[in-house]
């Protein structure tokens, strides 16, 4: 009886303690986890936790999601519970400064038309116009709006930095100024003898334009003005040392830069000379820093571009009177992904990209900054000397010239500490300077800041080393419409510089957070078995197509046999030759489903396996461990005698 009683005790008591722990495990590790995905999938880096944990001012997250409808998407409702368990780790790091609000914009609510105030893109799923929400509002204290219309689940490997970049901007509302440093007419060009009209800016300019706030810096200042926080050069040509040194010290007090430079610009076109038509021609259309670079790590190869066949553009030249339409290997369209980088946030689903006689970049080999190629050409590529391009460039000749060397890199990202390329100090200022001149070289308070010599943080620039993929020409139609300029763009380039230069802008926090990986994660021996099998079936295919040929072309060589009298009827020869290919193509075509149920049978053999591990092995081995326990504890009962 006492025994029983026991017994009852220990299970009520058993009981009680498994429920306690269960509460207080939900209170007390509540942001507990243990992430054992291969890309850490659901932990936030290092940056978005700091970003989280200094915020100053409350902002508040307003989570979209049709909850009803979503269960109707399967190849969505995973990944919005994904988005949602992330955006709850979020609201627990930031404590009271993140205010999350997850809504359910159900049909002809007000809450859809909040939704649709806000600018979500409902994505209509059925005959009844219902529309389906997933996206996130984020607001300030000063009620300012930043939004993620739709979270697509193409984009999951940038979940982490689309969310934390909302936060940021949230946190920091000015309007980022960017610096524009060009030798090219971005912004445009005034009427001149030459160009009667005045020239529009770019549309790349009038892209940025709509993101950030553009300060022209010219090409011969002393200083870089505090206020910018990404200065992009364009076209650097033959800049002083003055500049040279802003630039130095811009870069070392932590200054972002992106970086355009050319072996050979085509959008660099040399005003005419009348008296001397050829002068133009032959002047110099490339720019370059190489004294910064040598500092930096880096190199661009001189005198030399880059080009491809494989991804060369087709156009057209005339030759002994006719037009003809060629490959033009240093005109490159980039237009798969294996020729970007797709872990960075710059080049991660960029689309394609244009450029025209880029140059390469290569990292110095004594040095220890970080050289991450954003863009690269294939395996196939070459440089091509210079001198073949321009109004005499012979594209035939070019590919009857033209062997392949390998890949090379037109664009990097460049990280890491490095020094100053004027050891010595501020270069002073040149002889032959008037007088006049230098009264307005007079030092500033800027000016006369301390020489640095080393960066005092890890440097975070972009190196490209073409300037025509900023040109219209090459990536985008422009039209006149009703006195309005319409661009119809055939190519990413504009996304490209701006994913740059809003790459750049944020804090290093933001340019640390990674990219995740996909997180549709393939069943890759579930693939190999299809693929397997899909061979095996298409040689089968192959075979019963190969002997249906060869049968025909019997049955064709004995029609050409038969007698004039005997056209329309068929010989005993032909007969059996027909039956016989019968009961051959019967009997392949049974091999053909005997091949198909076998990779069946071997996808469904692996999908038993997986679900016994994945649900089935684990309780097993509890179960197990749990009789295996209770035995050894009997024993040492049974081993305990009584004292009398």
């Amino acid at each position: 009886m006492n025994t029983k009683l026991l017994t009852t005790t220990g299970l009520l008591a058993a009981l009680a303690l498994f429920l306690t722990l269960n509460i207080l495990s939900n209170t007390l590790l509540k942001t507990a986890q243990l992430d054992l995905t291969e890309n850490q999938l659901y932990t936030l880096s290092q940056g978005s936790k700091n970003i989280l944990t200094t915020l100053e001012e409350p902002i508040t997250l307003r989570f979209y999601l049709s909850q009803k409808l979503v269960t109707q998407l399967p190849g969505i409702s995973n990944y919005a519970v994904r988005v949602q368990e992330l955006l709850q780790k979020y609201s627990l790091l930031a404590g009271n400064k993140l205010k999350l609000m997850i809504i359910d914009p159900e049909p002809f609510s007000e809450e859809e038309d909040r939704a649709e105030g806000y600018g979500l893109q409902g994505v209509p799923i059925d005959e009844s116009n219902t529309s389906f929400y997933f996206g996130l509002v984020g607001t300030n204290s000063t009620d300012d709006e930043e939004k993620i219309a739709f979270f697509t689940p193409s984009r999951s490997e940038f979940l982490e930095y689309d969310i934390t970049q909302l936060i940021y901007r949230l946190a920091h509302p000015k309007q980022q100024i960017l610096g524009l440093m060009s030798s090219l007419p971005l912004q445009g060009g005034a009427a001149s003898p030459f160009n009667p009209e005045a020239q529009p800016s770019w549309m790349v300019a009038e892209h940025l334009g709509q993101s950030f706030e553009i300060k022209t810096v010219a090409t011969d200042v002393a200083e870089i003005p505090k206020e910018i926080d990404v200065l992009m050069i364009v076209h650097p040509k033959g800049l002083a040392d003055k500049t040279l040194y802003a630039i130095d010290q811009f870069v070392l007090k932590g200054g972002r830069a992106l970086i355009f430079v050319d072996p050979y610009s085509e959008a660099d076109e040399p005003p005419p000379n009348p008296q001397n038509p050829m002068a133009s021609l032959q002047m110099p259309r490339n720019s370059d820093l190489n004294k910064l670079f040598e500092t930096w790590g880096i190199e661009m190869v001189t005198n030399k571009v880059v080009g491809d066949l494989s991804l060369a553009q087709t156009v057209q030249t005339r030759k002994g009177g006719k037009i003809k339409a060629i490959k033009y290997p240093v005109w490159m369209n980039f237009a798969d992904e294996q020729y970007f980088d797709k872990n960075d946030i710059i080049t991660g689903k960029i689309g394609n990209l244009i450029l025209a006689s880029p140059g390469a970049l290569k990292k110095k080999a004594d040095r220890e900054i970080a050289f991450t190629p954003l863009i690269q050409t294939s395996d196939q590529g070459a440089l091509v000397d210079s001198s073949q391009l321009g109004f005499f460039a012979d594209p035939e000749e070019m590919i009857r010239n033209f062997k392949p060397e390998g890949q090379f890199v037109v664009a990097a990202r460049i990280t890491g500490k490095v020094g100053t390329a004027f050891p010595e100090g501020r270069p002073k200022l040149e002889e032959n300077k008037d007088q006049d001149s230098k009264k307005e070289e007079k030092p500033t308070e800027e000016v006369t800041a301390p020489h640095l010599t080393e960066s005092q943080a890890p440097i975070n620039l972009v190196i490209v080393a073409d300037t025509d993929l900023l040109e219209d020409r090459f990536w985008v139609q422009v039209q006149n419409f009703l006195g309005q300029r319409l661009a119809i763009p055939h190519a990413a380039n504009a996304t490209f510089v701006n994913n740059a230069v809003d790459n750049l802008s944020g804090s290093q926090d933001l340019i640390s957070v990674r990219n995740r990986g996909d997180f549709a994660r393939p069943f890759t021996k579930v693939e190999d078995i299809k693929q397997q099998a899909e061979q095996r079936f298409h040689e089968k295919e192959k075979e019963l197509l190969d002997k249906l040929q060869e049968t025909d072309q019997k049955i064709r060589s004995l029609q050409t046999q038969k007698q004039a009298g005997n056209a329309i009827i068929l010989s005993a020869e032909q007969q059996q030759e027909i039956e016989r290919f019968r009961e051959e193509k019967i009997k392949i075509r049974k091999e053909l489903r005997q091949v198909q149920h076998e990779l069946q049978k071997d996808i469904e053999r692996l999908e038993m396996h997986l679900q016994f591990y994945n649900i089935g092995l684990m309780p097993l081995m509890i179960g197990i461990g749990g009789i295996g326990l209770s035995v050894y504890r009997g024993r040492r009962k049974r081993k305990i005698k009584p004292v009398s």
